[in-house]
Protein backbone atom coordinates (compact mmCIF):
# COMPACT_ATOMS: atom_id res chain seq x y z
CA UNK A 1 0.00 0.00 0.00
CA UNK A 2 1.38 3.33 -1.07
CA UNK A 3 0.53 7.03 0.65
CA UNK A 4 0.59 8.67 -3.02
CA UNK A 5 0.82 7.10 -6.33
CA UNK A 6 1.45 8.87 -9.34
CA UNK A 7 0.57 8.10 -12.99
CA UNK A 8 3.47 9.53 -15.15
CA UNK A 9 7.06 10.32 -14.97
CA UNK A 10 7.02 13.10 -17.04
CA UNK A 11 7.52 16.87 -15.76
CA UNK A 12 4.61 17.62 -13.64
CA UNK A 13 4.59 13.88 -12.48
CA UNK A 14 8.41 13.76 -11.77
CA UNK A 15 8.33 17.44 -9.67
CA UNK A 16 5.61 16.48 -7.66
CA UNK A 17 7.29 13.43 -6.91
CA UNK A 18 10.91 15.84 -5.93
CA UNK A 19 8.69 18.17 -3.27
CA UNK A 20 6.97 15.43 -2.00
CA UNK A 21 9.87 13.29 -0.92
CA UNK A 22 11.19 16.15 1.19
CA UNK A 23 8.91 13.61 3.77
CA UNK A 24 10.73 10.79 4.61
CA UNK A 25 8.24 8.46 5.57
CA UNK A 26 5.47 8.95 2.75
CA UNK A 27 5.70 5.50 0.05
CA UNK A 28 5.56 7.08 -3.09
CA UNK A 29 4.95 5.05 -6.27
CA UNK A 30 5.64 6.50 -9.78
CA UNK A 31 3.84 4.83 -12.91
CA UNK A 32 4.42 5.18 -16.40
CA UNK A 33 4.10 3.74 -20.01
CA UNK A 34 7.24 4.37 -20.89
CA UNK A 35 10.80 2.53 -20.07
CA UNK A 36 12.30 5.54 -19.25
CA UNK A 37 11.37 8.28 -17.35
CA UNK A 38 10.89 11.71 -19.08
CA UNK A 39 10.28 10.40 -22.50
CA UNK A 40 8.78 13.96 -23.29
CA UNK A 41 11.41 15.93 -21.50
CA UNK A 42 13.89 14.43 -23.68
CA UNK A 43 12.77 15.56 -27.33
CA UNK A 44 11.68 19.15 -25.90
CA UNK A 45 13.35 22.27 -27.31
CA UNK A 46 15.42 20.47 -29.49
CA UNK A 47 17.10 18.28 -26.84
CA UNK A 48 17.43 21.33 -24.98
CA UNK A 49 14.54 21.73 -22.99
CA UNK A 50 12.46 25.14 -23.14
CA UNK A 51 11.91 25.37 -19.84
CA UNK A 52 10.31 28.21 -18.79
CA UNK A 53 10.02 31.64 -19.80
CA UNK A 54 10.98 35.42 -18.55
CA UNK A 55 8.21 36.93 -19.33
CA UNK A 56 5.05 34.88 -17.38
CA UNK A 57 1.36 36.03 -16.96
CA UNK A 58 -1.57 33.97 -17.97
CA UNK A 59 -1.54 35.76 -21.05
CA UNK A 60 0.23 33.43 -22.86
CA UNK A 61 -1.98 30.67 -21.37
CA UNK A 62 -5.32 29.27 -22.99
CA UNK A 63 -7.67 28.51 -20.00
CA UNK A 64 -9.16 30.03 -17.42
CA UNK A 65 -7.39 32.96 -16.43
CA UNK A 66 -8.06 33.67 -12.66
CA UNK A 67 -6.62 30.04 -11.73
CA UNK A 68 -3.60 30.37 -13.82
CA UNK A 69 -2.86 33.43 -12.37
CA UNK A 70 -3.27 32.12 -8.87
CA UNK A 71 -1.00 29.48 -9.33
CA UNK A 72 1.81 31.51 -10.74
CA UNK A 73 1.09 33.61 -7.43
CA UNK A 74 2.08 30.61 -5.16
CA UNK A 75 5.20 29.33 -7.87
CA UNK A 76 6.59 31.47 -10.66
CA UNK A 77 9.53 31.40 -13.00
CA UNK A 78 11.44 33.37 -10.43
CA UNK A 79 10.69 30.72 -7.91
CA UNK A 80 11.18 27.91 -10.24
CA UNK A 81 14.55 28.82 -11.48
CA UNK A 82 16.03 29.69 -8.01
CA UNK A 83 15.22 25.95 -7.15
CA UNK A 84 16.86 24.57 -10.26
CA UNK A 85 19.84 26.37 -9.70
CA UNK A 86 19.59 25.24 -5.69
CA UNK A 87 19.95 22.10 -7.61
CA UNK A 88 22.93 23.07 -9.98
CA UNK A 89 20.48 23.06 -12.62
CA UNK A 90 21.63 26.31 -14.75
CA UNK A 91 18.41 27.38 -17.00
CA UNK A 92 20.09 29.69 -19.71
CA UNK A 93 18.13 32.79 -21.51
CA UNK A 94 18.04 32.20 -25.65
CA UNK A 95 15.99 34.44 -27.16
CA UNK A 96 16.54 33.28 -30.68
CA UNK A 97 13.00 31.27 -31.17
CA UNK A 98 10.90 32.98 -28.95
CA UNK A 99 11.49 36.17 -26.64
CA UNK A 100 12.24 35.84 -22.89
CA UNK A 101 13.00 31.62 -23.47
CA UNK A 102 15.36 30.08 -21.10
CA UNK A 103 17.19 26.30 -22.21
CA UNK A 104 18.77 24.31 -20.61
CA UNK A 105 22.32 22.85 -21.72
CA UNK A 106 20.56 19.63 -22.31
CA UNK A 107 17.42 17.93 -21.80
CA UNK A 108 19.73 14.71 -20.53
CA UNK A 109 20.73 17.01 -17.67
CA UNK A 110 17.03 17.63 -16.55
CA UNK A 111 16.21 14.12 -16.42
CA UNK A 112 19.47 13.10 -14.62
CA UNK A 113 18.30 15.97 -11.81
CA UNK A 114 14.88 14.62 -11.77
CA UNK A 115 16.54 11.30 -11.49
CA UNK A 116 18.41 12.24 -8.28
CA UNK A 117 15.67 14.04 -6.29
CA UNK A 118 13.46 11.10 -6.37
CA UNK A 119 15.58 8.42 -5.81
CA UNK A 120 13.41 7.55 -2.87
CA UNK A 121 10.56 6.94 -5.02
CA UNK A 122 9.63 3.09 -6.38
CA UNK A 123 8.99 3.17 -9.91
CA UNK A 124 6.90 1.25 -12.14
CA UNK A 125 8.17 1.66 -15.93
CA UNK A 126 7.03 0.01 -18.71
CA UNK A 127 3.14 -0.04 -16.80
CA UNK A 128 0.54 0.30 -18.84
CA UNK A 129 -2.66 1.86 -16.51
CA UNK A 130 -5.46 0.04 -17.76
CA UNK A 131 -7.95 1.23 -14.98
CA UNK A 132 -8.49 2.66 -11.71
CA UNK A 133 -10.94 2.25 -9.37
CA UNK A 134 -12.05 3.46 -5.44
CA UNK A 135 -12.91 1.43 -2.67
CA UNK A 136 -12.79 1.32 0.95
CA UNK A 137 -10.86 5.26 1.29
CA UNK A 138 -8.35 3.24 -1.20
CA UNK A 139 -7.33 3.53 -4.99
CA UNK A 140 -6.55 0.34 -6.70
CA UNK A 141 -4.74 0.99 -10.08
CA UNK A 142 -4.22 -2.06 -12.53
CA UNK A 143 -1.74 -1.82 -14.84
CA UNK A 144 -1.18 -4.59 -18.01
CA UNK A 145 1.04 -6.23 -15.35
CA UNK A 146 0.02 -5.84 -11.68
CA UNK A 147 -2.38 -4.13 -9.23
CA UNK A 148 -1.13 -1.46 -6.44
CA UNK A 149 -3.23 0.02 -4.24
CA UNK A 150 -2.50 3.96 -2.89
CA UNK A 151 -4.62 5.95 -0.66
CA UNK A 152 -3.59 9.13 -2.67
CA UNK A 153 -3.52 9.45 -6.71
CA UNK A 154 -2.09 12.32 -8.40
CA UNK A 155 -3.03 11.94 -12.72
CA UNK A 156 -0.04 13.76 -14.01
CA UNK A 157 -0.26 11.64 -17.67
CA UNK A 158 0.16 14.65 -19.68
CA UNK A 159 -2.01 15.08 -23.34
CA UNK A 160 -2.31 13.23 -26.25
CA UNK A 161 0.46 14.60 -28.54
CA UNK A 162 3.91 12.50 -29.35
CA UNK A 163 1.82 9.22 -29.32
CA UNK A 164 5.20 7.25 -30.59
CA UNK A 165 6.28 8.54 -27.34
CA UNK A 166 3.54 6.45 -25.31
CA UNK A 167 0.85 9.45 -24.74
CA UNK A 168 -2.44 7.62 -24.25
CA UNK A 169 -6.48 9.39 -23.59
CA UNK A 170 -5.70 7.15 -19.93
CA UNK A 171 -5.79 10.43 -17.77
CA UNK A 172 -8.91 11.67 -19.69
CA UNK A 173 -10.50 8.22 -18.82
CA UNK A 174 -9.69 8.05 -15.11
CA UNK A 175 -11.31 11.62 -14.55
CA UNK A 176 -14.21 10.56 -16.67
CA UNK A 177 -14.52 7.79 -14.47
CA UNK A 178 -14.87 10.10 -11.36
CA UNK A 179 -17.58 12.24 -13.20
CA UNK A 180 -15.02 14.89 -14.20
CA UNK A 181 -15.64 17.07 -18.07
CA UNK A 182 -13.24 17.41 -20.52
CA UNK A 183 -13.06 20.44 -22.52
CA UNK A 184 -12.80 19.00 -26.32
CA UNK A 185 -8.98 17.81 -26.69
CA UNK A 186 -7.45 19.47 -29.72
CA UNK A 187 -3.61 19.45 -31.49
CA UNK A 188 -1.82 22.25 -30.37
CA UNK A 189 1.78 24.45 -31.07
CA UNK A 190 1.06 22.50 -34.40
CA UNK A 191 1.65 23.25 -38.14
CA UNK A 192 -1.46 24.28 -40.28
CA UNK A 193 -2.23 22.74 -43.53
CA UNK A 194 -3.71 25.24 -46.44
CA UNK A 195 -6.70 25.60 -48.74
CA UNK A 196 -6.51 25.47 -52.22
CA UNK A 197 -6.10 29.58 -52.67
CA UNK A 198 -2.90 28.94 -50.72
CA UNK A 199 -0.98 26.06 -52.65
CA UNK A 200 1.65 28.95 -53.44
CA UNK A 201 2.98 28.41 -49.80
CA UNK A 202 4.22 24.93 -50.85
CA UNK A 203 6.56 26.64 -53.69
CA UNK A 204 8.67 28.46 -50.64
CA UNK A 205 8.57 25.18 -48.42
CA UNK A 206 11.79 26.05 -46.39
CA UNK A 207 11.76 29.85 -46.25
CA UNK A 208 11.05 31.65 -42.78
CA UNK A 209 9.84 35.10 -42.59
CA UNK A 210 9.09 37.22 -39.08
CA UNK A 211 6.07 38.39 -39.70
CA UNK A 212 2.86 39.27 -37.50
CA UNK A 213 -0.24 37.51 -37.10
CA UNK A 214 -4.28 38.16 -35.26
CA UNK A 215 -6.05 35.34 -34.57
CA UNK A 216 -9.19 36.09 -32.80
CA UNK A 217 -8.09 38.58 -29.79
CA UNK A 218 -4.34 38.15 -29.55
CA UNK A 219 -1.88 39.89 -31.71
CA UNK A 220 1.62 37.26 -32.18
CA UNK A 221 5.06 38.04 -33.35
CA UNK A 222 7.82 35.88 -34.76
CA UNK A 223 9.02 33.49 -37.41
CA UNK A 224 6.86 31.46 -39.77
CA UNK A 225 8.18 28.58 -42.20
CA UNK A 226 6.82 27.55 -45.34
CA UNK A 227 6.13 24.14 -45.47
CA UNK A 228 5.05 21.49 -48.22
CA UNK A 229 2.02 21.02 -46.43
CA UNK A 230 1.62 24.59 -45.72
CA UNK A 231 3.32 26.59 -42.98
CA UNK A 232 4.63 26.32 -39.57
CA UNK A 233 7.14 28.32 -37.12
CA UNK A 234 7.72 29.35 -34.08
CA UNK A 235 4.42 31.81 -34.57
CA UNK A 236 2.42 29.30 -36.42
CA UNK A 237 2.87 27.03 -33.43
CA UNK A 238 1.58 29.82 -30.93
CA UNK A 239 -1.34 30.81 -33.58
CA UNK A 240 -2.39 27.22 -33.36
CA UNK A 241 -3.23 27.68 -30.05
CA UNK A 242 -5.76 30.23 -30.14
CA UNK A 243 -7.23 29.35 -33.93
CA UNK A 244 -10.62 27.49 -33.82
CA UNK A 245 -12.09 27.80 -37.14
CA UNK A 246 -12.15 30.80 -39.70
CA UNK A 247 -10.01 33.38 -40.95
CA UNK A 248 -6.28 34.53 -39.73
CA UNK A 249 -4.48 37.88 -40.99
CA UNK A 250 -0.89 37.85 -41.60
CA UNK A 251 1.05 41.02 -41.79
CA UNK A 252 4.36 39.20 -44.04
CA UNK A 253 5.82 42.96 -43.51
CA UNK A 254 5.08 44.07 -39.57
CA UNK A 255 8.08 46.43 -39.57
CA UNK A 256 9.74 49.66 -42.20
CA UNK A 257 13.12 47.23 -42.13
CA UNK A 258 11.09 44.15 -42.82
CA UNK A 259 12.96 42.64 -45.95
CA UNK A 260 10.70 40.22 -48.20
CA UNK A 261 12.82 37.75 -49.91
CA UNK A 262 13.01 37.12 -53.52
CA UNK A 263 11.25 34.18 -53.52
CA UNK A 264 8.73 35.33 -51.78
CA UNK A 265 8.43 38.23 -53.74
CA UNK A 266 8.29 36.07 -56.89
CA UNK A 267 5.20 33.76 -55.80
CA UNK A 268 3.14 36.54 -55.21
CA UNK A 269 4.14 38.37 -58.64
CA UNK A 270 1.10 36.79 -59.80
CA UNK A 271 -1.57 36.89 -56.63
CA UNK A 272 -3.27 39.35 -55.92
CA UNK A 273 -2.26 39.89 -52.22
CA UNK A 274 -2.18 42.98 -49.42
CA UNK A 275 0.96 41.45 -47.79
CA UNK A 276 0.33 43.82 -44.25
CA UNK A 277 -3.57 42.15 -44.61
CA UNK A 278 -3.05 38.71 -45.67
CA UNK A 279 -6.49 37.05 -44.87
CA UNK A 280 -6.71 33.45 -45.05
CA UNK A 281 -8.51 30.42 -43.12
CA UNK A 282 -6.04 27.40 -42.50
CA UNK A 283 -7.82 23.76 -43.63
CA UNK A 284 -7.06 22.68 -40.63
CA UNK A 285 -3.66 21.33 -38.30
CA UNK A 286 -0.83 18.70 -38.83
CA UNK A 287 -2.72 16.57 -36.33
CA UNK A 288 -1.38 14.95 -32.63
CA UNK A 289 1.58 13.52 -34.04
CA UNK A 290 3.11 16.74 -34.79
CA UNK A 291 1.57 18.86 -32.30
CA UNK A 292 3.84 19.69 -29.27
CA UNK A 293 0.77 19.53 -26.72
CA UNK A 294 -2.54 19.11 -26.27
CA UNK A 295 -5.67 22.24 -25.63
CA UNK A 296 -8.43 20.97 -23.77
CA UNK A 297 -8.25 18.85 -21.08
CA UNK A 298 -9.99 18.36 -17.51
CA UNK A 299 -12.33 21.08 -16.67
CA UNK A 300 -10.50 23.26 -14.09
CA UNK A 301 -14.00 24.15 -12.31
CA UNK A 302 -14.00 20.67 -10.68
CA UNK A 303 -10.91 21.44 -9.93
CA UNK A 304 -9.43 22.99 -6.18
CA UNK A 305 -7.18 25.83 -5.60
CA UNK A 306 -4.86 22.76 -4.75
CA UNK A 307 -5.50 20.62 -8.14
CA UNK A 308 -7.80 18.30 -6.03
CA UNK A 309 -10.68 16.83 -7.74
CA UNK A 310 -13.84 18.68 -6.14
CA UNK A 311 -16.04 15.41 -6.90
CA UNK A 312 -13.69 12.51 -5.30
CA UNK A 313 -11.52 13.23 -2.82
CA UNK A 314 -7.40 12.25 -2.23
CA UNK A 315 -7.57 12.30 -6.98
CA UNK A 316 -5.37 15.13 -7.90
CA UNK A 317 -5.04 16.67 -11.40
CA UNK A 318 -1.41 18.11 -12.46
CA UNK A 319 -0.16 19.49 -15.94
CA UNK A 320 -0.87 19.48 -19.61
CA UNK A 321 -3.91 16.76 -18.85
CA UNK A 322 -6.05 19.86 -16.96
CA UNK A 323 -7.44 22.24 -19.50
CA UNK A 324 -4.44 24.75 -19.29
CA UNK A 325 -2.15 25.04 -22.19
CA UNK A 326 0.43 27.74 -22.99
CA UNK A 327 2.22 29.50 -26.25
CA UNK A 328 5.59 27.99 -27.13
CA UNK A 329 7.99 29.68 -25.19
CA UNK A 330 9.03 27.43 -22.02
CA UNK A 331 5.10 27.94 -20.82
CA UNK A 332 4.07 24.23 -20.40
CA UNK A 333 6.58 23.02 -18.60
CA UNK A 334 6.25 26.05 -16.15
CA UNK A 335 2.66 25.32 -15.76
CA UNK A 336 3.59 21.40 -15.69
CA UNK A 337 6.22 22.92 -12.27
CA UNK A 338 3.42 25.39 -11.23
CA UNK A 339 0.81 23.36 -10.88
CA UNK A 340 2.51 20.35 -9.22
CA UNK A 341 4.14 22.81 -6.69
CA UNK A 342 0.71 23.82 -5.87
CA UNK A 343 -0.34 20.01 -5.72
CA UNK A 344 2.50 18.60 -3.37
CA UNK A 345 2.79 21.17 -1.10
CA UNK A 346 -0.72 21.02 0.14
CA UNK A 347 -0.53 17.38 0.17
CA UNK A 348 2.70 17.85 2.60
CA UNK A 349 1.12 20.46 4.40
CA UNK A 350 -2.52 18.30 5.01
Amino acid sequence: MYDIIIIGAGASGLFSASILQKQKNLKICIIDKNPKIGAKIKVSGGGKCNITNKYLSSNFYLGNQQFIENTFKKFDNNLLLKFLRTNNLIPILNEKIVKGTYFCNSSDDVISFFSKLTKGCDFLLDNEVLDVSYLNDEYIITTNKKRIKSKKLLIATGGLSYPSLGATDIGYKIAQKFGHTIVTLNPALVGFTVQKEQFWFKELSGLSMNVKIKVEDKILEGSLLFTHKGCSGPVILSTSLYWKKGQIVIDFAPSKESYLPKRFKQAIKNIDIDIHNYKFAPAGNFGFTKAEVTKGGVDTEEINEHFESKLQKNLFFIGEVLDVTGELGGYNFQWAFSSSYCCANNILQG
